[in-house]
């Protein structure tokens, strides 16, 4: 049916349907994520220190802002590297960095350790503050899908 200014009730409603939806993506633009997870793969000591200064910059970028902003690197695969307290060549700023950074932590794949561990035959022993996680990968998506940006180093 048409209504006497000329709209029928089918466009009406697709008018606030289109509106509705430009305002929700307008509001998703605007708002700011609740963290971001920081997945590093590679055990080349270049991108190790890449995870490092993000952790870093995000959270000084985030702090000018006047944001509180939580950060979590995750290791995955070689990046394991990374937290293991026997391989690490981070050991010293990583250990200052999350204790200047309360609202970072450190994540290693529960799978890549036990697979790690079953090649060198070693128990692997994990930096002070890092948690063990049961996959890396998915540890990445399930903060993802809570609205967490993603960046890979």
């Amino acid at each position: 049916m048409i209504s006497a200014n000329g709209w029928s009730r089918r466009g009406l409603l697709a008018g606030a349907s289109i509106l509705t939806a430009a305002g929700t993506a307008a509001a998703k633009e605007d708002r700011l994520t609740e963290g971001v997870v920081i997945l590093i793969d590679s055990n080349e000591p270049y991108v190790m220190g890449h995870a490092i200064s993000y952790s870093a910059n995000l959270a000084k970028h985030f702090a000018d802002k006047g944001a509180k902003m939580l950060i979590e690197v995750v290791a995955n695969g070689k990046g394991i590297d990374i937290f293991r307290a026997d391989k690490t060549p981070l050991i010293e700023p990583l250990a200052t960095l999350r204790q200047s950074l309360p609202s970072l932590s450190y994540s290693m794949c529960a799978s890549s350790k036990a697979i790690a561990e079953a090649k060198e035959q070693v128990s692997i022993p994990l930096i002070a503050g890092a948690n063990l996680v049961p996959f890396g990968i998915g540890r990445v998506v399930d903060l993802q899908l809570k609205g967490w940006a993603y960046i890979h180093a």
